[in-house]
């Protein structure tokens, strides 16, 4: 698949642009906050439906404006589509001018594989990164895992609020089993979607490091959760039932899972180097693309925000070869050379793309 042309109205620093691309190779080149990351979050926002950089909607909009509009028009190899996201006080999202009642309902249209320079931390931080990480990989493959995780989320949510009214108001513990069944019926099946995916991506990723690292490294994935099967789960949650009115919220769960990272079977959020954690995350990132391609016979696009830069020319050209038949779009400072002739170049300056 690829993207034929986007559309930006009021969206940061965008008044009025229209872009088309290449079905193949799209370099975006220009200063530093010109606007080259903001149309990479554009095209982000239209397949999955919100945005990278932040939680809040309103700060996509012009600040001279009281409204945004992003549109992507696409080929498939079975059709053609477009996506529309308007923004004033609430969120609008349309498909092939259909207004869509439910954000998940966009996900699968534009499948995307984004590399953005915060990446590289993924594995230095907290798991909710990581989580959020495996989430999205997940969800545009399967959007009704997005369902499952948002019900869990909202008992999860319901549960919290009821163990602060059995500290505060003397409320009835036993009724605490309603919210715990629930949660354990929603946590099977995220974690049977997540581990299943963290298995495949070890697959993929044991072999592409093993090349990008010249066979120096040997990259495992790990998944750790709470939840091994139904009844150990509740097990565990009644068991923390005491703790957890204390503390007003549930200690135990799959909204607390992790995915750590091992290379050479040391963790390298303590151990790695600068290195092996872009290393790492490129793996990983080229492993999302191949399970996509495998599972929609379709090669998904391909993101770079400002990463190419931190390749030399061999390795840029080794990089690409390995992408090949993929719409790559990639933003950086300096006009990139690069051997293939199947590209196009546009110079970004103030919120303006000229090719």
């Amino acid at each position: 698949m690829y993207i034929e042309k986007i559309n930006l109205t009021n969206f940061r620093n965008y008044e009025n642009q229209e872009i088309n691309f290449n079905k193949n190779i799209n370099i975006f080149y220009g200063n530093n906050a010109q606007g080259k990351t903001n149309m990479l979050e554009a095209i982000y926002l239209c397949a999955i439906g919100k945005s990278y950089r932040t939680n809040r909607d309103k700060e996509l909009i012009n600040i001279n404006s009281e409204y945004a509009k992003t549109s992507v028009e696409y080929t498939k190899k079975d059709r053609k589509g477009k996506i529309e996201i308007s923004l004033t006080n609430k969120k609008n999202i349309y498909l092939n001018d259909i207004k869509l009642n439910k954000i998940s309902e966009i996900l699968g249209n534009i499948n995307i594989v984004l590399f953005n320079p915060d990446d590289i931390n993924i594995f230095k931080e907290g798991p909710s990164r990581r989580r959020k990480l495996l989430d999205i990989m997940i969800s545009q493959l399967k959007p009704v895992y997005v369902y499952n995780l948002n019900m869990y989320l909202r008992v999860l949510e319901q549960k919290n609020n009821y163990l602060k009214q059995i500290k505060y108001e003397n409320k009835k513990e036993e009724l605490l089993d309603i919210w715990e069944t629930k949660l354990a019926d929603y946590a099977e099946i995220i974690y049977n979607y997540r581990k299943k995916f963290t298995e495949e991506l070890m697959k993929k990723a044991i072999e592409i490091h093993y090349k990008i690292t010249k066979g120096k490294e040997k990259i495992k994935i790990k998944y750790i959760s709470d939840f091994t099967n139904k009844e150990e789960f509740l097990k565990k949650i009644k068991n923390n039932r005491k703790i957890d009115i204390l503390k007003g919220y549930s200690s135990v769960g799959i909204h607390r899972d992790d995915m750590k990272l091992y290379i050479n079977d040391k963790e390298i959020g303590i151990f790695g180097s600068q290195g092996q954690h872009r290393s790492a995350i490129l793996s990983i990132k080229l492993s999302e693309l191949e399970i996509i391609k495998e599972e929609t016979e379709e090669n998904p696009i391909l993101l770079l925000d400002d990463f190419m830069s931190e390749l030399d020319k061999e390795r840029r050209e080794n990089f690409l070869e390995d992408v090949n038949n993929t719409q790559i779009i990639i933003t950086c400072t300096d006009k990139l050379e690069l051997k293939n002739e199947n590209k196009k170049i546009f110079y970004v300056e103030n919120g303006h793309v000229n090719t």
